[in-house]
């Protein structure tokens, strides 16, 4: 019965109760109210600090697992990590965002080569650098084309395909030909 009170009441909900709900009902779902006040509390419980601007989730990011904006110091989320990985590697996001928007706000080093921001990484304990996702492009292997001169037979392996009747060998001037992808 406690439990249904603070999920009906949104004021009491608390990191671990989303948490608990989330494994316990096997909830896969995280809108951007529940992301708000899991950045408000992890930044209270790591940083100390309060966290008073916007998370939200970007549903349009694609290669970054979020992003703090230097402008209006909201801090953008990655959905699909959260569809992958779960909520354990959003919460990691979370932690080197939160890690950016607490150093740009005390006018120290935000930057991922600053030293004050590697520092801070460990001490909350923030990934520098978030799993790679699992995309259909990022699984598709790379097609590579193979050229020969046919005078000097010197190769040349290239990623897109040569006009032969344009282009000549580099070496020798001579006439290229395609040889056979193994």
């Amino acid at each position: 019965m406690g439990i249904v009170y603070l999920l009906l009441n949104p004021g009491y909900i608390s990191l671990y109760v989303i948490v608990f709900v989330m494994f316990r009902w096997g909830v896969n779902e995280l809108d951007n109210e529940q992301l708000q006040k899991m950045t408000e509390e992890l930044s209270l419980k790591f940083f100390h600090k309060p966290f008073r601007h916007k998370a939200i989730f970007n549903k349009r990011l694609r290669t970054i697992g979020g992003r703090y904006m230097l402008g209006n110091h909201n801090i953008e989320i990655n959905y699909r990590y959260f569809e992958q990985y779960g909520l354990e590697e959003v919460e990691g996001i979370i932690k080197h965002e939160l890690c950016h928007y607490h150093l740009h706000l005390e006018k120290k080093g935000y930057k991922h080569r600053d030293a004050d921001f590697k520092r801070l990484l460990k001490e909350v304990g923030a990934p520098r650098f978030c799993t790679p996702l699992n995309t259909p492009a990022a699984n598709k292997q790379q097609k590579k084309l193979c050229y020969q001169c046919t005078s000097c037979h010197a190769k040349f392996v290239r990623k897109r395909t040569v006009d032969l009747n344009k282009y000549v060998c580099g070496i020798c001037k001579g006439k290229l030909k395609r040889l056979k992808i193994e």
